[in-house]
């Protein structure tokens, strides 16, 4: 269990934890007349509508009994709900709009666990739209990961997606070592010298969804950007027969020759994430995994790789000399774009 966050109230206290990868919120009665809290005992969790969600505290008065979070899932919009701690009731204030006669109720969504190559388990997140998959092998599959920074990458809603769930579409997220969803251990174990955690795991994700007829070989997608991008670069290399397509968004791809220039931004500090290549053990673990470093002559699948010109946490020249290596040894003739946005930073037209 992780502690996320707390809020104090006059005669309540509400504890956000994370436990087996899901949000939790805990609501306990404070007492009264001025006597110490020794102890948490008795504590009522709030019950979410989902199997799988995201859950964040909001403002709310000290002196309330209301509690106030945003709530959002694969297939609930963001919503705003004012939680009374007194009678345990939860009442719906706000909810995002979604166009074109959209119902939750269309949707399903499941949790499934992976087996990686030493035994953990890794929870994958899953949403489709009922009447439109059949769940044999032969729908399409879109699996998304990034496992870097002990980033939670929650079941959020996101209206985008939305186009391809309506076109049939199945689409997983890789709950992977290296993120934060499971704890702080899983994140020490998908970092510096344990890195290779992260791509395995994804690794293990992408067979089991395979194995477990979500989808075919021929019917996977993967997509990742920024560390995650790195995600999708490593994985290309280790095991480009089990995908069909790659999306890799502003990949951090080069990494021993970023992690020993600390002229460019960031670097220094991202040793803690990586590794010094300065020492020589790390540099030859960071070089058996970056993705430029270890393009092969062999046959790749589909693939588009971004950039932002004016990118400063990704040089676009990363994404660029990645892009370069692939033309040069891939054995394929399967698709390979490159797009630089020349007015795009790391994340868009306007932000850095």
């Amino acid at each position: 269990v992780t502690l996320q966050d707390i809020q104090l109230f006059t005669d309540h206290l509400a504890i956000y934890e994370r436990e087996n990868g899901l949000p939790k919120v805990t609501v306990y009665d404070l007492p009264s007349n001025g006597q110490p809290l020794n102890n948490l005992h008795g504590g009522r969790l709030v019950d979410f509508i989902d199997p799988l969600y995201s859950v964040a505290p909001e403002e709310s008065q000290f002196s309330s009994s209301i509690l106030r979070f945003s709530y959002s899932s694969l297939r609930t919009p963001l919503s705003v709900y004012d939680y009374d701690m007194n009678t345990g009731t939860s009442v719906l204030k706000k909810i995002q709009t979604v166009l074109g006669g959209f119902d939750a109720s269309n949707y399903l969504t499941e949790r499934k666990w992976a087996t990686a190559s030493d035994g953990t388990q890794v929870p994958i997140s899953i949403v489709c739209k009922k009447n439109l998959v059949k769940l044999d092998g032969s729908d399409p599959l879109v699996l998304y990961g990034y496992g870097s920074y002990e980033a939670c990458i929650d079941p959020n809603f996101s209206g985008t997606r939305l186009s391809l769930l309506d076109r049939g579409f199945i689409f997983a997220i890789a709950h992977i070592r290296g993120g934060g969803e499971m704890g702080r251990q899983w994140y020490e174990n998908g970092k510096l010298m344990k890195k290779r955690n992260t791509f395995t795991d994804f690794i293990s994700c992408a067979e089991y969804l395979i194995e477990n007829k979500y989808c075919t070989k021929e019917k996977l997608c993967i997509h990742g950007r920024s560390a995650g991008g790195l995600l999708i670069g490593a994985v290309l290399n280790m095991r480009p027969d089990l995908f069909k397509a790659a999306i890799a968004g502003v990949p951090f791809v080069d990494v021993v020759t970023t992690m020993l220039d600390p002229t460019i931004p960031l670097t220094t500090s991202e040793w803690e994430e990586w590794g010094n290549p300065r020492k020589e053990d790390s540099y030859y673990y960071m070089k058996s995994y970056s993705p430029v470093d270890n393009v092969k002559t062999q046959n790749y699948p589909n693939i588009l790789v971004t950039a932002g010109l004016n990118d400063p946490r990704v040089l676009y020249s990363e994404p660029a000399k990645f892009v370069a290596k692939l033309r040069e040894l891939k054995t394929d003739n399967n698709i390979l774009l490159f797009k630089c946005e020349l007015g795009a930073g790391h994340f868009s037209k306007s932000g850095r």
